[in-house]
């Protein structure tokens, strides 16, 4: 039997079980950020958590300021603050902008062959 098989290469398409490089507050940062007119539902499925986790995530976001709640309607408009800053002392001096620029850069970047 493969040792690998339950726990797939990351790059393979797959999960790893157990942990993640990101916990689930960058996750919904990174999907409002994304998509500012995101439903808690869509959130909960791109981030893999409950829609009540997403909606106490976002809460939480929103309470300390990182994301700006705006009501349009029936629906909830978000703006990520990214001139504030990151909260953990290794990257003292970096803004959730930064972390934003470098995901979303990586995630979108095209394949180049050289």
């Amino acid at each position: 039997m493969n040792s690998r098989s339950s726990n797939q290469h990351p790059t393979s398409g797959s999960r790893t079980a157990g942990w993640d490089f990101l916990t689930n507050h960058a996750h919904v940062l990174i999907c409002v950020a994304d998509d500012p007119g995101i439903r808690l539902r869509d959130i909960a499925a791109a981030v893999g958590i409950t829609e009540r986790a997403a909606h106490r995530i976002l809460s939480e976001l929103v309470e300390e300021g990182y994301v700006l709640r705006e009501r349009q309607g029936r629906r909830n408009r978000y703006q990520v603050k990214s001139d504030l800053p990151l909260r953990h002392p290794l990257v003292n001096g970096r803004e959730v902008g930064d972390l934003l620029k470098v995901l979303s850069g990586a995630a979108r970047k095209p394949s180049q062959s050289t």
